[in-house]
């Protein structure tokens, strides 16, 4: 009767078509869960998120849960986790993409979930890290540890969303630094992030984790513009 009530005042509603939820869903109403674009990339080990690191990154594996188009439901999910503080849909799509990767032979030898940091800037004007309940999700499906003081950005930036790609690459170049590599020695090291684009930020990083002796890194993100 409590939550019924709060329901009546803060509607649970589905945070693409704005559709109040029954009481049987979560975050995202059965319609529109079947109406997003599934990658399964995770099944094929030559995929598009893979092909975009060949000849620039020793990548193991790398996959994408959504495929993002403008103005498409997998903006809106993003745009409301990152800019209006619905952290719950972080949660919601690493337990989905962690159960998948949980059940994939290719991923069972992952032994650290590392999410891509933001600046303490950023951070603090943001007050989250969007990527966070994301990659701890992941970390809980796949039953291992989620390491976030490894990694850290060391240049401010101000958002990539409407720069070119070349001037991102300028931009990001050089901006991650790595500390505690002792955490990560002899690891194979899951780095996660919300989107991926041109790659440039996840190489950024990827090139500070490899800096630490023996690390294998594989990629999972949240979505992969098509």
């Amino acid at each position: 009767m409590f939550q019924d009530l709060i329901n009546l005042f803060y509607p649970n509603i589905c945070q693409i078509c704005d559709t109040e939820l029954h009481k049987n869903q979560n975050i995202i109403c059965t319609n529109c869960v079947n109406e997003l674009p599934v990658t399964n990339f995770h099944l094929d080990n030559e995929n598009p998120v893979k092909k975009v690191f060949y000849g620039r990154l020793p990548i193991h594996n790398a996959t994408s849960l959504l495929i993002f188009k403008k103005k498409g439901s997998v903006q809106k999910l993003i745009h409301r986790l990152k800019y209006r503080g619905h952290r719950e849909i972080g949660t919601y799509l690493g337990a989905w993409l962690g159960a998948e990767l949980a059940f994939t032979d290719s991923y069972k030898d992952i032994d650290l979930v590392i999410p891509v940091p933001l600046h303490k800037k950023k951070l603090r004007s943001r007050g989250f890290n969007q990527v966070e309940e994301f990659g701890k999700e992941i970390a809980k499906a796949m039953n291992i540890q989620y390491v976030d003081d490894v990694l850290l950005k060391k240049s401010f930036s101000s958002t990539q969303t409407l720069k070119t790609r070349i001037a991102r690459w300028g931009n990001i170049e050089e901006s991650f630094v790595l500390v505690n590599p002792e955490k990560i020695k002899n690891k194979h090291i899951l780095l996660v992030d919300d989107l991926i684009t041109t790659g440039a930020t996840l190489e950024a990083c990827a090139d500070a984790i490899l800096e630490a002796e023996n690390v294998k890194i594989s990629i999972a993100t949240m979505a992969f513009t098509a």
